[in-house]
């Protein structure tokens, strides 16, 4: 199975705010969930609350968005991969923002979701232009390695091992074990220690 991700084309969904942690993407009450079904529904719980139907995430005009625009070191604080889950869960496919916190941005590679980094004002900017037209499409480009919205088209930066993984869809390990099942039977068969253990069970 290829899982590639070249690009990402969709309509975009502002969120303005520096060191957005990971306990208001998703509160620590919704850990106990036994899958991520349903994280989606519950991604910025509080801050919703908080700004009473006014949060962007709760907004008309951005519901069904793709692609998530953000400012600096956002996805900070605890290592919780349900919150990119319930990023994900909501619908977002892409992240463009300034910066991202080291494990918030290796937990989205790892479930094919890129985040790209772009300039202070080439976010401010994208943040304007869909606030202005929420029906304008972002796309962000892997191969090009650029983010366009309406006429504006702007540089982004993803590091080359993360960049190849998307884009050759290498980032899907589980994908990656099942395509090569054959070969993984065919090389566990000639391990001494497998068979030993399956002896040992037998």
């Amino acid at each position: 199975m290829v899982s590639e991700v070249k690009s990402v084309t969709g309509r975009g969904i502002p969120l303005q705010g520096n060191d957005i942690d990971t306990d208001r993407i998703i509160p620590a009450r919704f850990l106990r969930c036994v899958t991520f079904d349903g994280l989606g529904a519950q991604v910025f719980a509080d801050d919703r609350v908080q700004m009473n139907g006014q949060h962007p995430f709760d907004r008309p005009q951005y519901q069904g968005a793709e692609v998530l625009v953000v400012n600096a070191n956002f996805g900070c604080g605890s290592s919780r991969e349900h919150a990119p889950q319930a990023i994900a869960k909501w619908g977002i496919r892409a992240i463009v923002g300034e910066s991202f916190a080291e494990i918030f941005f290796g937990n989205c590679l790892a479930m094919g979701i890129p985040c790209v980094t772009a300039s202070a004002a080439t976010t401010t900017t994208l943040q304007e232009r869909i606030a202005e037209s929420p029906q304008v499409l972002v796309n962000v480009d892997l191969e090009t390695m650029q983010v366009t919205c309406g006429d504006l088209s702007a540089p982004v930066t993803l590091a080359d091992g993360p960049r190849s993984m998307l884009v050759n869809g290498t980032w899907d390990a589980c994908g990656q074990l099942v395509a090569q099942a054959a070969q993984i039977r065919t090389t566990a068969a000639k391990l001494p220690y497998v068979q030993w253990s399956r002896a040992a069970v037998s």
